[in-house]
């Protein structure tokens, strides 16, 4: 789930992140900011949902997918958009 709370006096929006996987250890997000090579390390919830707030920049797109236990690559299912991406799949995009 995504959820984007603007502000107007802000040049940003805040935006949280939540996601649930069955048996997940970790999750990260990957992509923001056009950022592969370092991850938001999501934390995890008593009931085993992961979240993460996020500050980005107000009229921009950012293609992310989450990283489960290192090694699952999913989609956000509430994206904005799904784009497709180099290796043969696809990418959430989020727009603020």
């Amino acid at each position: 789930m995504v959820v984007k709370t603007y502000y107007k006096t802000k040049d940003y929006c805040k935006v949280k992140f939540s996601f649930k996987v069955e048996n997940a250890e970790t999750i990260e997000i990957l992509g923001l900011n056009s950022d592969w090579q370092n991850s938001i390390i999501m934390s995890r919830k008593k009931d085993g949902t992961f979240s993460a707030d996020v500050n980005l920049p107000k009229d921009s797109k950012h293609q992310i997918k989450y990283r489960v236990n290192e090694t699952d690559w999913l989609n956000e299912p509430e994206a904005d958009s799904q784009v497709p991406n180099e290796f043969g799949g696809s990418n959430s995009l989020i727009i603020l």
